[in-house]
């Protein structure tokens, strides 16, 4: 079976065609980063035009890179929730009207167990049931993988999410946008125990997570720093900063894999990607005996293969979307 997928939630208009869900036949993404990087961080307006002129002509790529023609396709899959309301409103509009025009089923795919997917891709053998920390620019949340559709969030962030924070404080450095990758290389060689940075607990709820404070707390230590004439240790802080993250997020997770006892923990969404991160949780699970599952770093950013691999299982779930298919901002994941 091959299903186009579209994603379009935030910043990178994305396209791909995915076959049987596991086959990755092509993946094209047009990154809107460069321009959202002038104002420090995406620009809704601005996004949703990028993708009103790249979708189209990345779908045509997307197919033409697979080897297909369009009479190849059996399904169109889309991001249809959660995201930037405009942004996602592009990529379901043209998806509606792919399907329509080639008589194809829509699938609609929640963006969030899109990344969950992007383990499959990585990882032939894995299947569920599992427990998942997703970790993104919008999202923070503990998930209970059940089956390829039924899924609970067992914790989340009670405010900002992980990759927020990093995109805020790499912003008041002015190290660049979006800032989880220059925070991580700018850690490199710094003593993650120099600056004392707050993890947060959420008293009768061990799951969830807080970042707001963490994040004021590190605003405020740049701020006071530099009205003292004082200079910021910058590898130290981007290692306290990232160690802070990591201890707020591995313990909560291997505690869900714990409570569930399924001997496999998953990492999805772009915060994945962090080094520390994905050490401290190889670590956690080397002492615990549970089997790691991290997704390859080109699929840890939003990307439309993804997109297409949750669709397949949401197809055969019989998950299907009519033409007044609507998009989300906002939507619960175990909803679908």
């Amino acid at each position: 079976m091959n299903i186009l997928a579209i994603e379009s939630s935030c910043d990178e208009t994305a396209a791909a065609v995915v076959k049987d869900g596991r086959t990755v036949l092509s993946n094209c993404v047009a990154s809107q980063i460069e321009m959202h990087t002038i104002y420090g961080g995406v620009v809704p307006e601005i996004a949703s035009r990028k993708h009103v002129e790249a979708i189209t002509g990345l779908a045509d790529q997307a197919i033409a890179q697979a080897g297909l023609s369009q009479d190849d396709l059996d399904a169109v899959a889309v991001t249809y929730a959660p995201g930037l309301i405009g942004a996602v409103l592009v990529g379901v509009n043209f998806a509606k009207g792919a399907a329509m025009a080639l008589d194809l089923p829509l699938i609609p795919v929640h963006h969030v167990r899109g990344h969950i997917a992007a383990n499959y891709l990585t990882h032939p053998d894995l299947e569920p049931p599992f427990v998942c920390l997703c970790v993104s620019g919008g999202t923070t949340a503990i998930v209970d993988v059940r089956s390829y559709t039924e899924m609970e969030v067992l914790g989340s962030t009670r405010d900002d999410a992980a990759g927020e924070c990093f995109d805020k404080v790499a912003r008041v450095l002015g190290i660049g946008y979006p800032g989880g990758a220059p925070m991580d290389r700018l850690s490199d060689g710094g003593d993650d125990g120099k600056y004392e940075l707050p993890r947060a607990h959420v008293a009768g709820h061990e799951l969830d997570m807080s970042f707001s404070g963490l994040k004021t707390a590190s605003l405020n230590l740049i701020h006071n720093t530099q009205q003292k004439g004082e200079e910021l240790d910058l590898p130290a802080f981007a290692a306290s900063f990232g160690r802070a993250v990591s201890e707020s997020l591995v313990p909560r997770i291997m505690a869900a894999a714990r409570m569930r006892g399924y001997g496999k923990v998953a990492v999805a969404g772009g915060v994945a990607a962090n080094r520390r991160i994905r050490a401290d949780l190889q670590e956690a699970c080397r002492r615990s005996g549970d089997k790691l599952f991290l997704p390859e770093l080109k699929y840890c950013g939003d990307n439309a293969a993804m997109i297409g691999c949750q669709g397949f299982y949401e197809y055969q779930a019989g998950h299907l979307a009519g033409r007044d298919l609507n998009a989300y901002a906002t939507r619960d994941i175990s909803l679908g």
